[in-house]
Formats: C-alpha cells, structure tokens, sequence
C-alpha cells in the first residue's frame, strides 16, 4: 500500500489502523519557530473524537496526541514532527461475524481483491478512525496561518432532508459549537439532531453536506492548469472517508444563469479593486483573488448500518450479515474538524509552495 503521504512541501505521513496500537504521522516541512498551542490541538481533538454525543457513535476514545519531535520547549523546530494517538478502546470481536463477509458498500471487496488480506477490525486503515492523523496535522496547518491571518471554518449545513436556506453570510459561524451538529442555524440543529437520533433508533445512518469558509486568504495561492488551488481543495475533501461530492464557489447552483448574471463584476473602491459579488468562491483560473474561499462537501450515509442486509461471504456465497459494535448515524458532526483540517493543510503547502516559487 502506497500514497499515504498528502502535500507537496507540508506533508503529513499517516499510519494506523482503526484496532491497531496507534494512529499517528510524520509531519515535514512545517515551519520552524512557530508556537504550539498543545490545549488548541488537542481542542480541535476533541472535536473529533468519538462518544461525544447521544447522536455519534458510543467508542470512548481520550484521543490524546502524544508528540515524539520537532517540538522543542513548545516551539517548532523545523525538524519531522512525529505524534501518535494510541488506541484504548477497541472491541474487536463485535466485528467476528464480518470477517468472511463483504459489508456492502464499505471497502472490504476492494480491499480484499487489490491486496489479498484485510483487517476486518473495524475497517482497519480504511476506517474514519485514520483521521486522528489529518487532525493533528490541520491543527498545527491552523496554528501556522493563523500568524497569516487566515481563518477556516466548517459546519454542517444539510442532514438528510433539512438544509439550511440561506447563504453562509447571512449567518453566525462562531456558534456552530453550540450544537452537537454543528450547525449554526440553532432551530434547524435541533431538527437535524431530533432526526439523527430517530435514524439512529431504527439503527440506519444518513449522510448531508458539511460547507466550509476560508476568511484572510491572499490572492495569488494556486497554479494555473494542473496545480489548481480548487483542484487541490477537492482532492483533500475526496480523500476523505465517505465524500461523494465536492463544489466550491455557486458549483452547480444557479446553472440556469447567463455568464452576466454569473459573473463577478469588479469595481473601484476607493482606489483598490473590488469585486461587487463571490460567485466564484474566492478562486479565478485556479488561483485565489482574496475574497472568501468557500465550498461544500457531499457525505454519504455511514455505510455499517445495525440491520440486516444480504451480502456475500468470501467465497461468493449468498448471505445475510446484521452489523454489531458502534457506529455513527451520520457522520457530519465530526467530520466538520476533519474538512477544516484537509483545508487548513492544503492552503498551508499552497502558501509555502507559492513563497518557493517566488524566491
């Protein structure tokens, strides 16, 4: 198995699998002398980690990061940075019964047929439980353009049917955290979660849309043709477990408007150029021109649902499998933290990538 490293100049090397000792990584090229907040990052853990609510799944995990170098008296040395997060609370044998059987939908065939082996335990390195890792590392990615002004947020916006109806402007963002959704529409978190936990009875899942907003990015972050900055956000959101979908900018929205009604019409502000809307998401010819970058992120239903379903075992035979151990319902909660910290690290190395073109 290979390409387990994402980036260019900051680039993380991830490792573990969901029952195994640990997850953790190897982080390169983080900027040397930058402060580590270790209760932030352990925060944007938090946010993350299992068992935090009646509408995820009940694993109770501390996940607590252990770093290993490239931190020296709470600064970055630019040196490898190495963590792990050890695993304390597996039950593997509630996945006895899935060791001979495909779970549909999940990556048990595919696995099993590209490799020969597969860790049945709950998923192995196919598991969401590998995004400890990206976590970490979108946490010190956060911490590093913090010093640049650049700030990322996420929240949920759709669960199954409900959806929020407004663009994300008409909205306060800073209260996502209000709500075990996090959604920033407070009456709708309620419907969403009331609809979660109702999924969750009936031991079924359901999927929705995670948006995500990008405030201080400078212009100029990107290349033209194939090192896109767009390109390169929707290749961070579809690594990650369960994403079937990505659009940034109106996406495909509003595909029934002319090219001058879609267009963003620049104007004179007070001798700086400005730009009378953001349709194009803060992304022109796949480089950033300074305005809000934001996008949304398609998840699917968790694919182990705690029914019976018909399936195949591992030498073709018809069967039916009922999942047992602890799920999530729907994963959007806490795969917020985990589309915030694929962003923060692309926009990290398209930083660094753009100051090492320019020396």
């Amino acid at each position: 198995m290979y390409n387990n490293t994402f980036g260019n100049i900051f680039r993380l090397t991830s490792f573990g699998e969901s029952h195994g000792k640990a997850i953790g990584g190897v982080i390169d090229g983080f900027p040397a002398g930058i402060t580590i907040d270790m209760e932030f990052i352990q925060k944007e853990l938090n946010r993350r980690r299992p068992g935090q609510s009646a509408i995820t799944t009940a694993r109770k995990e501390a996940d607590e990061v252990e770093f290993l170098s490239g931190i020296y008296e709470g600064v970055s040395t630019g040196c490898p940075i190495g963590f792990a997060v050890w695993n304390t609370n597996q039950h593997s044998n509630d996945y006895d019964n899935m060791k001979d059987v495909y779970r549909p939908s999940h990556a048990d065939y595919t696995y099993t047929q590209k490799y020969g082996i597969r860790d049945h335990r709950g998923g192995g390195r196919s598991s969401a439980r590998e995004t400890i890792a990206r976590v970490v590392a979108g946490a010190l990615a956060k911490l590093a353009l913090r010093q640049l002004g650049i700030s990322i947020t996420a929240f949920t916006s759709q669960v199954g049917p409900f959806k929020l109806d407004k663009d994300y402007t008409a909205y306060d963002l800073t209260s996502i955290e209000n709500n075990p959704v996090r959604c920033p529409d407070q009456d709708l978190a309620r419907q969403m979660a009331d609809y979660i936990f109702r999924i969750k009875r009936e031991g079924d899942t359901i999927g929705g849309v995670i948006s995500c907003v990008i405030k201080g990015c400078p212009v100029g972050l990107g290349q033209p043709v194939f090192g896109k900055l767009h390109a390169a956000l929707g290749n961070a959101m579809l690594s990650i477990n369960a994403v079937k979908g990505f659009e940034y900018g109106q996406g495909f929205s509003n595909m029934e408007l002319k090219g001058s009604q879609q267009n963003d019409i620049f104007y004179n502000n007070n001798g700086e150029i400005g730009f009378r809307s953001n349709r194009s998401g803060g992304i022109q010819g796949g480089i950033s021109n300074g305005q809000d970058i934001y996008f949304r992120v398609a998840f699917k239903p968790v694919a182990t649902v705690l029914m019976e379903q018909p399936t195949v075992d591992i030498h073709g035979n018809e069967t039916i499998l009922k999942a047992r151990g602890r799920h999530d319902p729907c994963v959007l909660p806490r795969a917020v933290p985990i589309v915030e910290a694929m962003a923060a690290m692309t926009l990290l190395d398209y930083y660094l990538l753009d100051k090492a073109s320019t020396l």
